[in-house]
């Protein structure tokens, strides 16, 4: 078991700067101001042989009102599940009573604590240290976390009691981390409060508040034996209401996350009904390739009427994701959130779904032979073979002659046979056309072996001329 780091600390005082020096990534966003972390944010950290947690929290305040409490709860929860807590303070600003306030919770607490001085660059070190000898942690670690200043040997002397690992621990021949389900949506639909409800603990931030969730949260965790990664992420509001600079960054991370993610879940309000932004995420989506399960969140408490006015909207406006599964829910009641996994598990399978050449091949001559492609010029377009091309999303490479003229509505024909007899769900597919040269066109060159002679006949050429 890797050792946890918990860095704790008031706001601004350079936790998540020193989290993404531990982790070597840009995980954490920072920015210039206080109160931009609120969730539990894990990464891991390696030092040598010695592989560690690191869990980047909320500041603490000690006054905390409305959704700053809610954000101290989840740093308390990082000190109880921790090995090590990095208490950091801040040189510049000196010692206040709010770090006086937590050194005393983490004496109660019992907990193994170092004294983090940060932000010492262009100050005298000793100086800089002196007055937080007061908090009686014992010495203290003066560091500059944006520059990486002392952070390695703070590191090593952090971790000298736990001991090294063999090369066969340091590098598991499979990574068992599982599906990656990417939880996307609008801002105030009920993403945080689903994943609470999916692992069955309160391990985001949940306010009712829009914007709650800033960083793109990833949540490993088992269910019944099976490994997964649940990905938490901030909510994308329309570009022209977007203003503050975290935000951007928010959203950015949203998007990155929305790529790497094995599915996504859209989180849909039931109770505002769909919307033009939710479209257009969606359509971000399905354009990154990713598979889908669709949830209806705030299902209960609606009238029937509004039921059905949804039911209807969905129908009419996302037919071109009608392959996705579709679940009404209640998030903050758990009902029907157990519904979710079999989709989630079915989609990734189809995604991951291999399928052999001569099968594939003879789905499209048996298509063919159904529904014979147009003609084009006089000619009939040939369609003579097909293979996969790759997984998540399945792309299917289709050969023949004439494919450029081949019309969408050929296309989508082709596309609903395939997820039909190949019982695709929950992912979308992609077909590649790909025409071969008629090496009697002379407007298309010679053909491959042509052009292999005269590379050929080229070399011995200048062999000869070499021997002279």
């Amino acid at each position: 078991m890797n050792p946890v780091i918990a860095l704790v600390g008031r706001p601004n005082v350079g936790k998540s700067t020193l989290f993404n020096q531990l982790t070597r990534s840009r995980d954490a966003i920072v920015a210039d101001f206080p109160g931009l972390t609120r969730d539990r944010q894990y990464g891991n950290g390696q030092l040598g042989n010695k592989p560690f947690t690191v869990i980047d929290t909320g500041g603490i305040t000690g006054d905390e009102q409305g959704i700053d409490a809610a954000m101290a709860e989840q740093s308390l929860l990082a000190i109880d599940e921790a090995d090590i807590v990095l208490f950091l303070v801040d040189a510049r600003a000196g010692l206040t009573p709010t770090d006086m306030s937590i050194a005393n919770h983490l004496r109660i607490n019992r907990k193994k604590t170092w004294l983090v001085v940060n932000k010492v660059d262009g100050l005298q070190e000793d100086i800089a240290t002196a007055e937080f000898h007061e908090l009686g942690l014992g010495e203290t670690w003066p560091i500059a976390a944006s520059h990486g200043r002392n952070v390695t040997q703070l590191i090593d002397i952090v971790l000298a009691p736990f001991p090294e690992l063999s090369e066969e621990e340091m590098h598991p021949e499979l990574d068992q981390r599982g599906i990656r389900i990417g939880v996307v949506g609008r801002p105030n639909v009920g993403k945080s409060t689903l994943v609470n409800r999916l692992l069955g603990e309160d391990r985001v931030v949940v306010f009712d508040k829009a914007g709650t969730t800033r960083d793109a949260i990833e949540i490993p965790f088992e269910r019944r034996g099976k490994p997964y990664v649940l990905v938490d992420t901030a909510g994308i509001r329309r570009r022209k209401n977007v203003t503050e600079i975290a935000e951007k960054f928010s959203i950015v991370k949203t998007l990155e996350a929305i790529k790497s993610c094995n599915v996504a879940v859209m989180v849909l309000d039931a109770r505002t009904g769909l919307v033009e932004q939710d479209l257009h995420l969606l359509d971000y989506v399905l354009t990154s390739g990713r598979a889908l399960v669709l949830a209806v969140n705030k299902w209960d408490g609606l009238e029937a009427e509004a039921k059905e006015k949804m039911r209807a909207e969905i129908k009419r406006r996302l037919g071109f994701a009608d392959y996705a599964d579709l679940h009404f829910i209640s998030a903050l009641h758990g009902t029907a959130v157990g519904d979710l996994y079999p989709s989630i598990e079915r989609a990734y399978a189809s995604a991951t779904a291999r399928w052999s050449t001569n099968r594939l091949t003879t789905l499209l001559q048996d298509a063919v032979r159904e529904h014979q492609p147009p003609m084009v010029n006089s000619r009939r377009i040939k369609l003579r073979m097909a293979h996969q091309g790759g997984s998540n999303p399945p792309i299917i490479v289709v050969h023949g002659n004439q494919t450029n003229s081949l019309p969408e509505a050929y296309k989508r024909y082709l596309t609903n046979t395939f997820r039909k007899v190949l019982k695709v769900k929950g992912t979308p597919i992609r077909f590649e056309f790909r025409s071969g040269s008629n090496p009697f066109d002379k407007n298309s060159g010679d053909n491959d072996r042509e052009r292999a002679k005269a590379r050929q006949l080229a070399r011995t050429k200048e062999a000869r001329r070499s021997r002279r």
